[in-house]
């Protein structure tokens, strides 16, 4: 087992479902509440990942954080070094490719909520911060947990976007994907099926728990 592979895949994962947690969860509140015409463009942008190929979106994400961009000439002007390559250039992309993976499953929570608490709650004086963490927050828990736990298996099992992204570097960008892809080039097939088979049985509980988690009749 490539144990550096698979700590900075850990680390990978962990960051990004904070960054999706804090900014999914808003987004996702907004989807599910907002009656706006332009509602469901905010939402096929959200969805287009998950139908996109991997490479298609490593490829604009690669081109959108290169040192002729704003965004990465502005890092390169602070960091002193280009951003593709590198690690936060992985979060970022992961990010955008584990979105909707946590964001569809935040958005079918809350609009399961019975808006007539969100109204009671409001006639009694409560504000709608109050409202969204003592109302909305608890009886969503589980498809915002579930979301959660998909972004991070999503995040663990990325291959093609991060390696468009962030290639292949030891201790820096080499995930446990890559890792594993590395031995199957090599014929290590021994250490491929180890790494494998791990990486199966993890995404087999996470879905377990996911499922375990989603009310009866509903699933993701």
């Amino acid at each position: 087992m490539d144990w550096q592979a698979i700590w900075l895949t850990a680390k990978l994962a962990g960051i990004t479902t904070l960054i999706l947690a804090a900014t999914g969860i808003p987004l996702a509140w907004w989807l599910a509440r907002a009656r706006k015409r332009y509602t469901f463009l905010v939402d096929a942008l959200v969805g287009l990942p998950m139908v996109l190929p991997p490479t298609v979106l490593g490829f604009y994400v690669l081109v959108a954080l290169g040192p002729h961009s704003p965004v990465g000439s502005l890092y390169e002007s602070f960091a002193g070094h280009i951003l593709p390559f590198t690690f936060e250039s992985l979060v970022i992309a992961s990010v955008l490719y584990s979105l909707p993976f946590a964001v569809r499953p935040f958005t079918a929570a809350f609009a399961g909520v019975d808006g007539r608490l969100l109204e009671i709650s409001r006639s009694l004086g409560r504000g709608p911060l109050y409202t969204f963490g003592r109302v909305a927050m608890p009886l969503s828990a589980p498809g915002v947990i579930s979301g959660l736990v998909l972004a991070f298996v999503h995040t663990v099992g990325e291959f093609g976007v991060v390696l468009m992204v962030g290639g292949n570097i030891a201790g820096e960008t080499r995930t446990i994907s890559i890792s594993l892809y590395d031995d199957v080039q090599s014929l290590d097939y021994a250490r491929a099926h180890y790494t494998a088979a791990v990486l199966l049985a993890f995404s087999f509980v996470a879905l377990c728990v996911t499922y375990a988690l989603q009310p009866k009749g509903r699933q993701l």
